[in-house]
């Protein structure tokens, strides 16, 4: 059985799952899950979901974030790849977030080394598993989560909650995505000072249907000393490269009229 902290029972776990197991370094330490609704420009109503992430080791984008138009969740700790990737299928397949998640812990016999959290259309989940490795712990707001472990302390998540509940919409998701890690990072982060090479990512997805995806959406930094400031590079030169691509069309298009 699982903790009290849970709300799932624990099984076995189909054999090709993705594992770092016990023994191994954890793959994520801190991420953040949000959903926002908002007006597109014909006046239709929309939805819009991200996921960011960083951590003292390398390629965090390829095991942490998942997104799509129907939800964001990540999957930390002691990683289990699947429960990220299958998490976003069973949303896209109608499944509530908490059912979703819940059964996919529920098969996973290592669920108390897992963190698991993230967003739908309608609700929120977080699950912090009792064999995370310390300080570890979860934030759960009405429209976005926060979890972490191996943090310096309590305050990572709550900086980061917070900084992202203040961010207002005058930016992209994005960009507030990667000041919300900021803030968890100016508060000490990952506390594993000894390792160096550290990574970051998000990902941006929407109901909306739109002529082209913002190369910014979806970005990744794998390995670098200065994971937010590379991030904050990286979508800053995506945005300009996205913006010029877009200017390059419109000059196209003119030209064939």
């Amino acid at each position: 059985m699982c903790s009290p902290r849970s709300r799932l029972n624990c099984s076995d776990w189909p054999h090709h799952a993705v594992f770092y197991r016990r023994g191994q370094q954890t793959a994520v330490t801190f991420s953040i899950c949000v959903r926002e609704a908002y007006e597109d420009d014909d006046g239709n109503e929309q939805t819009r979901y991200g996921v960011a992430v960083t951590t003292r080791l390398a390629a965090v984008g390829t095991l942490c974030p998942f997104a799509n138009e129907h939800g964001a969740v990540a999957t930390q700790s002691f990683v289990n790849v699947d429960l990220g990737r299958r998490g976003v299928q069973y949303l896209a397949d109608g499944l509530a977030i908490d059912d979703a998640l819940s059964a996919l812990l529920n098969a996973d016999d290592e669920a108390e080394m897992r963190q698991l959290h993230g967003v739908d259309a309608d609700d929120t989940f977080v699950f912090s598993g009792e064999e995370c490795k310390d300080w570890y712990g979860h934030r759960e707001e009405a429209s976005f989560t926060v979890a972490g472990n191996l943090l310096t302390g309590e305050s990572v998540v709550d900086a980061t909650a917070e900084a992202y509940a203040d961010s207002g919409r005058e930016e992209p998701l994005a960009a507030r995505l990667i000041d919300a890690l900021a803030a968890g990072h100016a508060e000490g982060g990952d506390k594993r000072e000894e390792l160096r090479v550290q990574s970051a990512a998000l990902q941006v997805a929407t109901t909306e249907d739109r002529e082209a995806d913002p190369f910014y959406d979806d970005l990744r930094v794998d390995a670098t000393e200065t994971p937010i400031a590379d991030l904050r590079e990286t979508y800053d030169l995506a945005v300009e490269s996205f913006e010029a691509a877009q200017e390059a069309a419109e000059e196209e298009e003119s030209d064939d009229e």
